[in-house]
């Protein structure tokens, strides 16, 4: 028997399973992201450093309870934990205080796993019929409803892929909640990839479908970032990473 052998960490497993998965040159397979789907379903918000339960005396943004997690019912307005990036992919999870709202928006040219982690929330998801875009136009187009409906724990993860799945969506969260996101690749202003929110104007005579025109960032719209207080990662030095 080997003596100080360490134990590898979940997160420790994600980092590298997406490692492999996104950073080669194909793209990946159905097996691939089947087995990726399935390994997000074992997650929970204690393995990113968060306490679902947990009562903060003072609520705020970023509450940290005495265990050194952030308390996920102390949570008051959308918080984002940053976990990694680099460019192949990204890893964060999403904070909602009951009652918060993330507004339309897409994923261009993206694959995203979102696993509800705790919690409830309400989603809108839609996918391209025909769509305008040009530039310094905004874009807009004919949108089909792809989802509409609660989500609670326990759930599956879901994947949306660039031109199907859901790929413009919003969440509402019903009760304080938490979702774990997993892009590939993450969004980039450089690379084309912004993240773009859309108004919806459905169409009474065509149920399931509806309008969809790029709009400003709302102005109501704040996520504060939060420290990822996780077990931590231990990147290969050739990630070009952007912790």
């Amino acid at each position: 028997m080997e003596s100080g052998t360490i134990k590898k960490t979940k997160i420790q497993m994600l980092y590298e399973a997406c490692r492999v998965i996104f950073s080669q040159k194909e793209l990946p397979t159905f097996k691939e992201i089947h087995w990726l789907k399935d390994f997000l379903g074992t997650f929970e918000a204690i393995d990113f450093g968060i306490d679902e339960h947990g009562l903060c005396g003072s609520p705020s943004s970023t509450p940290k309870s005495d265990k050194g997690l952030i308390c996920g019912q102390g949570i008051s307005q959308i918080t984002y934990i940053h976990v990694y990036e680099c460019e192949q992919f990204s890893i964060g999870v999403f904070c909602f205080p009951a009652g918060g709202m993330l507004p339309l928006h897409d994923h261009p040219g993206m694959t995203v796993f979102s696993k509800l982690l705790y919690g409830s929330c309400y989603v809108k998801a839609y996918d391209w019929v025909k769509v305008e875009s040009s530039t310094g136009f905004p874009t807009f187009g004919l949108g089909g409803k792809v989802l509409d409906g609660l989500m609670s724990v326990p759930c599956e993860t879901s994947v949306l892929f660039p031109k199907s799945g859901g790929n413009i969506h919003a969440f509402t969260a019903l009760t304080p909640c938490a979702i774990l996101d997993v892009l590939t690749p993450p969004y980039s202003e450089e690379l084309g990839r912004p993240s773009t929110y859309f108004m919806e104007f459905p169409i009474p005579s065509l149920p399931g479908y509806t309008i969809l025109e790029e709009r400003d960032l709302p102005d109501d719209l704040v996520v504060e970032g939060a420290p990822y207080l996780g077990p931590p990662i231990e990147a290969d030095d050739d990630d070009n990473d952007h912790c």
